[in-house]
């Protein structure tokens, strides 16, 4: 007898690369997160509530949420925290898709969504984004149907950093009004664009977002869920009480306090990094994606002999494969002395 649902056992598990990555010894630009280590006042924080003798007691979230859902500049009925956007994004899936359903993820993208999805055991329909047309706005469009329970839009997607203009997230939820439509906003502060105040306008919009990419909490898992005070409502009879833990409170509210490193931060890597790997890359007539995010989706010769000279260097990236299976790197931007050092060991690597 097979104890678990049966479908699960054709699917294989989401296990990405993690083991062997150390903040002292390599420059980490292969998961897209902060390169550089957080606020020290954060640090302070975490210390104090450590050293106050209160980890034995359950977490409780105080104005976690009215402070968060200022900062995301919408009413606090209308956000709920998470274990991570991860979580948020587990959430809804689990609480609008059935077995048999179907769901409109384009790809490639996050494999957490597909995984998600398949775990309910949801028919996944993958429309292609395209180098030179981005996001497929009217493939996504054609595919809606009376099956269609779900679509997904990383808003800019990993791996391709790939924006979609608001305009066309409006066609999507205006043309699939039986259907949730996910807007995954993690990397929205180097994007600097949100669909967040649709949600009273589009009761089928929910949007995620995190505090792990650009914030560098990535390790203690706090993100938000953004929608109507009804979805909201309904989600939170899923969530667990105690599924957030308080350090990560209190990481965030010692974050919110000084939001001023973490815009220190993108202005380094969104307007000095970022536009110094895509000099290097176009001097080199190396081919990339179009990216509105912190990373960008390379197309080297020798792609995996340089992520594997990299690693020996020190320096991780992130090998991915497109489409027509053409081996790529996803490149994270960091600090400029950490660009500076990654474009040093490329040219070497291509004396």
């Amino acid at each position: 007898m097979k104890l678990f649902k049966s479908h699960l056992y054709q699917m294989s598990t989401y296990e990405p690369p993690l083991e062997g990555r150390s903040v002292k010894k390599h420059v980490l630009l292969d998961f897209n997160e902060r390169t550089l280590r957080v606020d020290p006042e954060i640090e302070k924080a975490l210390t104090k509530f450590i050293k106050s003798g209160a980890l034995q007691k359950y977490p409780s979230y105080g104005d976690i949420v009215p402070r968060v859902a200022a900062y995301a500049g919408v009413p606090d009925s209308n956000l709920m925290i998470t274990n991570g956007s991860d979580q948020g994004i587990d959430l809804v899936i689990r609480a609008v898709c059935s077995s048999g359903d179907e769901a409109i993820i384009p790809a490639p993208s996050f494999a957490i969504y597909r995984q998600f999805a398949e775990v309910e055991n949801v028919t996944v329909i993958e429309p292609l984004y395209t180098q030179e047309g981005g996001f497929p706005t009217s493939d996504v469009i054609g595919l809606i149907g009376s099956k269609t329970r779900l679509v997904v839009i990383p808003n800019p997607n990993n791996p391709s950093g790939t924006a979609v203009p608001r305009e066309d997230i409006e066609q999507i939820l205006q043309a699939a009004p039986n259907a949730a439509v996910l807007i995954d906003e993690c990397y929205f502060e180097y994007l600097g664009e949100t669909v967040a105040d649709l949600c009273d306008t589009y009761p089928n919009l929910l949007v995620a977002r995190t505090f792990s990419k650009t914030w560098g909490l990535a390790s203690l898992r706090l993100g938000f869920l953004i929608s109507s005070s009804e979805n909201i409502n309904q989600l939170l009879k899923i969530r667990g009480p105690y599924d957030v833990n308080q350090l990560a409170v209190v990481a965030v509210e010692a974050a919110l306090e000084n939001p001023q490193y973490t815009k220190d931060y993108i202005k380094e890597v969104m307007k000095k990094s970022k536009p110094a790997l895509e000099k290097w890359c176009r001097g080199r007539n190396i081919d990339f994606w179009p990216s509105q995010a912190n990373f960008l989706w390379t197309f080297p010769p020798h792609a995996s002999e340089l992520a594997e000279y990299l690693q020996d260097q020190n320096i991780l990236v992130r090998p991915k494969k497109d489409a027509s299976g053409r081996m790529g790197l996803r490149i994270n931007l960091g600090s400029v002395e950490q660009t500076e050092k990654l474009i040093i060991a490329l040219n070497s690597f291509y004396h």
